[in-house]
């Protein structure tokens, strides 16, 4: 999926460059001497079409709708310079801009043939209005993952190969918006795929173990059966929430204290954790439930397998423009190596408790060089570090 997509930014780049140097002799005349002084009228006229293009692509990365058509198109006209400009999908005109409005209702059948062979053509308008400039239409294919998903239709007052050029490069420079836009809808459908898997890792088991532990203080200690039960509660409150696919740190560090009460409850003295957190990245937001499967894995290893105590150690600490959290046990640790195949999805996933969903979705959400730090050794416990940046763009808690 990375290949592709860099493969697609360096196909819209060198598409853009290409229809913005076949127009930019004549968009230099035009601007002639009112133009922006920024060189050569070249160089003012190849500005133009960069700067008129990124206005378009905003609204294409929303996919394609009547409404982003309509913002797209509106920028697109002018980049080409065309009398009108039509955006389609696969069934109706999303957008018109220009003159000559009476056509759209001839669009569709004028695209039909290039929605099912997926090659652009030019055409006559077939304007029985003598008044009207609209005379030829270069009609461009639409593409997306699945295929040609709708037209980009170009239309002029005379039949120009340097126009049919310049609107099948634009009309491939769309498509690569388009196909990013649908990039970015997977890797949202993706995100909350994976939460759903998390949410599902909170095991029948784990919930059999906790009520069993409440249940067992009901008689003897009422009072600590009640504040239990609250925790758990609590606890399963904000794991199965519906809102938003990050939180802030305080949030994260709260269900971890639930969880570990409960874990507490089953465990006794076998379990003794200490919290080290710098109040200043409490604020820190980082993808939701990121921390409480590191908190269990810990558990799992320190606790259900060995007979011994242990110790847990939770810290978050403010390292610059990033928060580092550490979770470290001292329990019976793992293979290097099976910890490799683990997360490299090549051993179940219930070998190592939501180790590849989170390092996955750090590396998702903050590139590779955020992905999941772990230490550990036969026998040698388990340290894990997790690092986010204090501020990135795109990565904020919404309201409640």
């Amino acid at each position: 999926m990375t290949g592709t997509l860099l493969a697609a930014l360096a196909t819209a780049g060198t598409l853009l460059l290409a229809a913005g140097l076949a127009l930019g002799r004549l968009a230099a005349r035009r601007e002639g001497r009112d133009g922006l002084d920024l060189g050569t009228p070249v160089e003012r006229a190849t500005f133009h079409t960069l700067h008129t293009a990124s206005l378009a692509a905003p609204p294409l990365r929303a996919g394609l709708t009547e409404d982003t058509a309509r913002k797209a198109a509106r920028r697109l006209r002018p980049l080409l310079g065309t009398e009108a400009l039509a955006l389609t999908d696969r069934t109706a005109v999303l957008a018109w801009d220009g003159t000559g409005g009476h056509h759209a209702e001839q669009v569709m059948e004028h695209v039909a043939g290039v929605l099912a062979s997926g090659r652009g053509q030019s055409v006559r308008a077939g304007c029985a209005d003598p008044g009207c400039p609209l005379r030829w239409a270069v009609i461009a294919p639409l593409t997306g993952e699945e295929g040609v998903v709708g037209a980009l239709v170009a239309y002029g007052s005379r039949e120009s190969a340097v126009l049919v050029r310049a609107a099948t490069e634009v009309a491939r420079w769309v498509s690569v918006q388009l196909e990013l836009a649908e990039l970015d809808l997977s890797r949202t459908r993706l995100i909350e795929a994976e939460i759903r898997a998390l949410r599902a890792q909170i095991s029948p088991h784990f919930v059999y173990n906790s009520l069993a532990a409440i249940a067992s203080f009901v008689r003897t200690d009422p009072e600590r059966a009640r504040e239990l039960l609250l925790e758990f509660a609590d606890f399963t409150r904000y794991s199965f929430r519906r809102h938003g696919d990050f939180a802030q740190l305080a949030d994260e560090l709260r269900s971890i204290e639930q969880y570990l009460a409960l874990a507490g409850a089953r465990f006794g003295d076998r379990l003794q954790v200490t919290l080290q957190v710098a109040p200043e990245v409490l604020p820190v937001t980082l993808p939701f439930l990121c921390l409480q499967p590191l908190v269990e894995n810990a558990v799992k290893h320190g606790l259900e397998d060995s007979r011994r105590t242990c110790r847990i150690t939770i810290a978050a600490r403010d390292a610059g423009a990033e928060a580092v959290v550490t979770i470290e046990d001292d329990g019976v640790g793992m293979d290097p190596d099976v910890l490799r195949a683990i997360l490299a999805g090549e051993r179940p996933q219930s070998s190592g408790i939501g180790l590849p969903n989170v390092d996955e979705r750090l590396r998702q959400v903050y590139g590779d060089a955020y992905g999941l730090v772990v230490e550990t050794g036969i026998d040698a416990g388990m340290k894990v570090t997790v690092r986010v940046p204090k501020y990135r763009a795109g990565v904020h808690r919404d309201a409640p």
